[in-house]
């Protein structure tokens, strides 16, 4: 967003920011049982991190996400949010049976918008 948005750019200055991408790294630890896991899976190959982006359908498990994508997941406009800003929030689920192998307990992403879009109560002065 910009600092003052008395005059906003139109198009967005960064509009191609929508192909940026963003490497999501998470752990989860549940001490009591001496269980770890973490996002990027046992089976996930440095030559896979290299091409693969996030698709909730085709490549669930891929921690890399397009910004375009993580806006559009939470169904809003990333050249919308490109020009008047906005907070996203990547939630990571993890939905654990520890008495079933680790191989079972995988990351689901989801995403959020978190900011109001009450132009009244925006974050820009």
């Amino acid at each position: 967003p910009v600092e003052d948005d008395t005059e906003v750019p139109k198009p967005a200055f960064l509009k191609a920011a929508e192909n940026f991408t963003l490497l999501v790294k998470n752990n989860i630890w549940y001490p009591k049982f001496n269980f770890s896991k973490r996002n990027i899976l046992p089976n996930i190959t440095t030559a896979y991190l290299k091409t693969c982006i996030y698709d909730a359908k085709t490549d669930p498990f891929c921690p890399i996400c397009r910004l375009g994508k993580i806006v559009e997941g939470a169904g809003h406009s990333f050249q919308d949010i490109a020009i008047e800003g906005g907070i996203m929030g990547i939630q990571i689920k993890w939905n654990c049976n520890l008495d079933r192998a680790a191989s079972f307990c995988l990351p689901r992403y989801s995403f959020r918008r978190l900011d109001t879009r009450d132009l009244a109560h925006n974050v820009s002065p």
